[in-house]
């Protein structure tokens, strides 16, 4: 069963409506993590826009805890999730799911043994864990919403923050990542590119796109009462593809440290490069197009950030010429407004 895909200004709506908690699905994660493993050893992970009870990410962490050799994991779930006691759960554990669905929880674990005998350590072990150590899973006293006082707490005790958090407080949510000086991993709408505050993270390099291919987007689990979905799985899950979706981390991902090869210059194909009348540089209307001869500013689409190499080029600004208008350049007596340009400057030549 399929419907139209959602459109961007339906996930705008959604947006605004505070409905966009989309819940990853465990493939991604696991396509994603795997690049990463050797980040998280005697780290403690703490998951902080998910409902542990529901969510993929918990599942990844939890069945790869000492396979990741991680320290502890901390997973909260918070007050008006649209998924709590719905159809993904990963556990159905008399008592601990009755309470989670009328109050936040924290599930924290410090080790994971082969408690249930099977020669295995895997998700049924932390499975036995919830079932028979009361100490794991706690109610929350506050809402479990990442800004209240309760979760702050929690995460000054944690190294990385991994999660799906709402696109909508995608600004608010980094902001406080960044005010702690925490490691993460987090999944975003790729227009959060163009916000000014995640832009100034990614120019100093201290924030950067994943693994996933910045173009393909992901898909996600999408509450029942969502009208506009691509498919619905094996299990009877919504599934909602989001095309405008990647990931962000500040961790490190070797792709950003590869030189991008690039073939074309500058010198005899000047036609092909029309210059700004608002600044001393060139339109490249393609990432791929880039020439390898030519020293001042250059345009690029923001499509260049999912392969940007900081020791290769220097991001000079976003979007705006000298007079602190969108770019622009003139063919043939009319005016040319480029999307979202970035400027940059070859470090190399």
């Amino acid at each position: 069963m399929a419907t139209k895909e959602p459109s961007n200004s339906t996930l705008h709506e959604a947006s605004r409506a505070k409905k966009d908690e989309f819940y990853t699905q465990l493939s991604d994660i696991e396509k994603e993590l795997k690049h990463y493993k050797n980040q998280f050893k005697d780290k403690i992970v703490y998951l902080n826009a998910d409902d542990p009870f529901e969510s993929s990410f918990f599942k990844y962490f939890a069945s790869n805890f000492n396979a990741l050799g991680l320290k502890k994991l901390i997973a909260t779930s918070y007050a008006g999730s649209p998924f709590v006691g719905g159809q993904i759960s990963l556990f159905d554990i008399e008592g601990l799911k009755t309470a989670n669905k009328k109050e936040p929880m924290k599930i924290e674990i410090n080790e994971v043994k082969d408690n249930n005998k099977d020669g295995a350590i895997d998700l049924s072990d932390v499975e036995w864990l919830l079932k028979n150590d009361k100490n794991i899973a706690t109610p929350l006293k506050e809402n479990g919403d990442f800004r209240s006082n309760e979760s702050i707490k929690i995460l000054k005790e944690a190294d990385i923050v991994v999660t799906n958090p709402p696109f909508s407080l995608f600004r608010e949510f980094v902001g406080q990542l960044e005010e702690y000086d925490k490691k993460f991993l987090i999944i975003g709408n790729t227009n959060a590119i163009t916000y000014k505050e995640i832009f100034k993270l990614i120019k100093e390099d201290r924030l950067r796109t994943g693994y996933t291919n910045f173009n393909v987007g992901m898909f996600f689990v999408v509450p029942d009462d969502w009208e506009k979905f691509h498919h619905i799985d094996e299990e009877g899950n919504k599934i909602a593809r989001v095309s405008t979706s990647c990931w962000f981390t500040n961790l490190e991902v070797k792709k950003h440290k590869e030189d991008i090869i690039f073939f074309k210059k500058y010198k005899g194909n000047e036609g092909e490069y029309p210059k700004y009348d608002n600044y001393d540089g060139i339109e490249v209307s393609k990432v791929a197009e880039i020439p390898i001869d030519y020293k001042k500013a250059m345009g690029v689409p923001i499509t260049f950030v999912d392969k940007y190499n900081p020791n290769q080029f220097e991001i000079v600004k976003f979007r705006k010429g000298d007079d602190e208008k969108d770019l622009v350049y003139t063919i043939n007596g009319e005016q040319k407004y480029p999307y979202f340009r970035i400027l940059i400057k070859h470090k190399k030549l």
